[in-house]
């Protein structure tokens, strides 16, 4: 059983007393000490916290890491054994030495004596790199399990894109031995989460964000509820959301919401795939070679929805006749044997939320004079949508080329960003990624070409009132949430993915609860 243990990372006694406190609250299985954070780490320090800890009846790990190894402070080497060997007096159940230092024979003698004195206390044998993936991964568990066979062998690196990902978790899945591995920072998180999964013996969040005692820590609270720790399981199906950047994205609340509801063994994570087309068919193809994972599924969002139809083209998978259409994928199927299909569910949640938010039927926006802002795989959807209802689009596009090649393909006009100040539209619809969070002051459409007449249509749902929707609602405009599309695609999107209904008003409740009056994610 993976153990979640929550990293307490504080400059003092008191303040750990807290940290350990909120994190007990929300369910910690374990707790590691990072004495090295504390000003004056010694060896009361150390035994009173593991003391408090134990009387919590959770497990204690003692870690001063050497500074060469991220530790917040270069404490000497006897110092460090000697708080270490103050908490294990004082029940520590584990302490975490580098490999590195272990390696020094005067270093691992005191440390072996020490732990033959306390044999309740094991030993976590830990490697990092902070500058990337181990250059062989492999080799550096053989070596540290050779030279202590009793420990648990922890490695630790950081993960510059996803795709370095997969390494850490073919260790983890062939390995049966006690181990522990995963990557660092935002690339790395999902193998932080998949540790229960693969049979890690354990994995570490934090108290809070702020509080993070290493790159990429997920708070406690967020793995616990968002992340669904406690049901996860080998049988448990995967399911993601593909983009760039993805950190703002409600799916994952979404599924895992509706997951939790419906009683499903199954997970959503957020997947942040950097670069083009050859990163993400890496990704995909790394997902396929590892029937193990049990990825069923992806939602697909910028830059990547051209990318996903181009790949399950590739792959020779079903092609959707209205995602063929447009020309792009926000929806990727896992079937039998690795069947792709792959679907776009924007167009008919872009018509849907555009006509019922107003209400109005879809013929009543024929004839009129549409702005689509953008050109990528959005833009593509909601212009084939506007197209098919008789509206008379002009694609806008800071790169004119970009938009004269779009509107060339769909049979309407083109024209620079900066013309959009003479448009005579009647709906404007922003297709970038402009006003989204944290780029909450960006629009693509100055205030005054807004009038009491307009529409205006944002396919950014983060925040819920983007500065675009704002200024058109102040100029006494119709305005339409990306929320709304977000919503209605979302339920299409679920039954394709899962092959069940989902509630719709549960999805909507989630969305709506996800972001706050200020029209920030949760």
């Amino acid at each position: 059983m993976t153990i979640l243990a929550v990293s307490i990372s504080a400059a003092n006694v008191e303040e750990a007393q807290e940290q350990i406190d909120r994190s007990v609250c929300q369910g910690a299985e374990a707790v590691e000490l990072r004495l090295d954070f504390l000003k004056s780490p010694d060896e009361a320090a150390a035994a009173f916290l593991v003391k408090f800890v134990k009387e919590k009846d959770l497990p204690v790990i003692a870690t001063c890491r050497h500074i060469s190894e991220s530790g917040a402070a270069d404490w000497p080497t006897e110092k460090r054994l000697k708080v270490l060997t103050a908490a294990m007096e004082a029940g520590a159940d584990f302490i975490d030495w580098e490999f590195a230092q272990y390696l020094q024979p005067a270093v691992q003698e005191m440390l072996t004596a020490a732990l033959r004195r306390f044999q309740a206390c094991r030993l976590i044998l830990s490697a990092h790199d902070f500058h990337g993936p181990f250059e062989d991964l492999s080799a550096r568990y053989e070596a540290m399990r050779t030279l202590c066979p009793g420990a648990v062998v922890k490695l630790v690196y950081t993960a510059r894109h996803i795709n370095d990902c997969f390494e850490a978790m073919d260790l983890l899945y062939q390995e049966k031995e006690d181990l522990i591995v995963f990557a660092m920072g935002s690339a790395g998180m999902m193998t932080r989460i998949l540790a229960k999964k693969l049979g890690g013996f354990l994995t570490f969040t934090c108290p809070e964000e702020e509080t993070a005692a290493a790159p990429g820590q997920i708070p406690i609270g967020k793995m616990k509820t968002l992340y669904r720790w406690d049901a996860l399981n080998q049988q448990t199906k995967l399911y993601g959301i593909i983009g760039n950047p993805v950190g703002h994205s409600l799916s994952p609340a979404v599924y895992n919401g509706c997951f939790e509801t419906q009683s499903r063994n199954a997970l959503h994570l957020p997947l942040e795939i950097g670069g083009e087309q050859a990163e993400f068919n890496l990704f995909l193809e790394s997902v396929l070679q590892r029937p193990w994972l049990d990825f069923r599924g992806f939602g697909v969002t910028l830059p990547h929805k051209s990318s996903a139809l181009e790949f399950v083209h590739q792959e020779g998978g079903y092609l959707e006749p209205m995602a063929e259409r447009i020309g792009a994928a926000n929806t990727i199927k896992i079937g039998h044997n690795g069947q792709l299909s792959a679907y776009n569910t924007d167009c008919a949640g872009a018509l849907d939320a555009l006509t019922q938010t107003l209400g109005i039927e879809k013929k009543q926006l024929r004839n009129q004079e549409a702005a689509v802002i953008g050109a990528g795989g959005a833009a593509r959807a909601v212009i084939v949508g506007l197209i098919d209802v008789g509206c008379r689009v002009t694609v806008y596009n800071r790169t004119l080329k970009k938009a004269q090649d779009l509107a060339e393909e769909f049979g309407c006009r083109a024209a620079p960003l900066e013309e959009i100040r003479n448009s005579r539209a009647r709906i404007f619809v922003n297709c970038t990624s402009l006003g989204m969070i944290p780029n909450v002051d960006s629009t693509p459409v100055p205030a005054e070409v807004f009038g009491p007449d307009s529409i205006a249509f944002d396919t950014v749902y983060v925040p819920l009132e983007t500065r675009f929707l704002r200024e058109a609602k102040a100029a006494g405009a119709r305005v339409v949430s990306g929320a709304e599309m977000f919503i209605r695609q979302a339920v299409v999107q679920y039954r394709h993915l899962t092959g069940v209904e989902p509630d719709s008003e549960r999805i909507r409740q989630i969305v709506l609860d996800c972001l706050n009056p200020a029209g920030r994610a949760r």
